[in-house]
C-alpha cells in the first residue's frame, strides 16, 4: 500500500470500494451531456420554435466544430475525475486497523485509519428498495476515540463486511490503558 504503511505484523485483509453501480450513476450524468450535442439537431426540427438555434449545431462550420471539441473536452475532463475519485478511495481492512483512502480532486487525497482495538460498536444501515435489492449500504463503526464514528458509504454486502470487521475486532487485543 503507497497511501499508507503496514506496521509489523499488520497485513491487508480486505479492500473494497464503492459498488459499482453507484460509479455507473455517477457517470450517467456526463454521458448524456456528451450525447447532447449531437442529439439536439435531430430533435429541433420537431419544434419549429426552436429551429431558429439549427445552425448552431452545423458542425461543418469550423467554430460550431471548436464549441463542439470544447464541450466534449469538459464533459470527458469532468467525467475523469469522477473515475479517478471513485478508483483511488478505498476502504481497507487490515488485521489491525480500518483505512478509509478518499480522493478528494486529482492532486487531494485524505487517509485516516481506526485502530481495531479501540471500535465499540459497527452498525449497518440498508436505506431504500433499490439499496435493498443490489444489497448496497453504509457501515458506521464507533470508536472509543475523538471521532465518534467512521462512516463507509456505499458498500456492496455491508453485512458481510460488518461482520468480517467485527472477527477482526474480537481477535485485537483492546487497550486498557490510555
Amino acid at each position: 500500500m503507497k497511501e499508507f504503511e503496514l506496521e509489523p505484523g499488520e497485513h491487508p485483509v480486505k479492500e473494497l470500494r464503492r459498488h459499482w453501480l453507484l460509479f455507473v450513476s455517477t457517470l450517467l450524468p456526463y454521458a448524456i451531456a456528451a450525447v447532447l450535442p449531437f442529439a439536439i439537431p435531430k430533435i429541433l426540427p420537431i419544434a419549429p420554435a426552436l429551429e431558429t438555434y439549427q445552425p448552431l449545431f452545423d458542425y461543418h462550420a469550423p467554430l460550431s466544430r471548436a464549441a463542439l471539441g470544447v464541450w466534449l473536452l469538459i464533459t470527458w475532463t469532468l467525467a475523469w475525475s469522477a473515475f479517478t475519485k471513485y478508483f483511488l478511495s478505498a476502504w481497507v481492512l487490515t488485521n489491525k486497523r480500518i483505512v478509509d483512502i478518499k480522493q478528494r480532486g486529482y492532486f487531494s487525497r485524505e487517509v485516516s485509519s481506526l485502530l481495531l482495538s479501540r471500535v465499540q460498536d459497527v452498525t449497518t444501515n440498508v436505506t431504500g428498495v433499490l439499496a435493498s435489492l443490489v444489497d448496497i449500504g453504509t457501515i458506521n463503526v464507533q470508536s472509543a476515540g475523538a471521532v465518534d464514528e467512521f462512516h463507509m458509504r456505499g458498500i456492496p454486502r455491508p453485512e458481510q463486511m460488518r461482520d468480517l470487521i467485527l472477527k477482526y475486532v474480537a481477535v485485537e487485543p483492546k487497550h486498557t490503558g490510555i
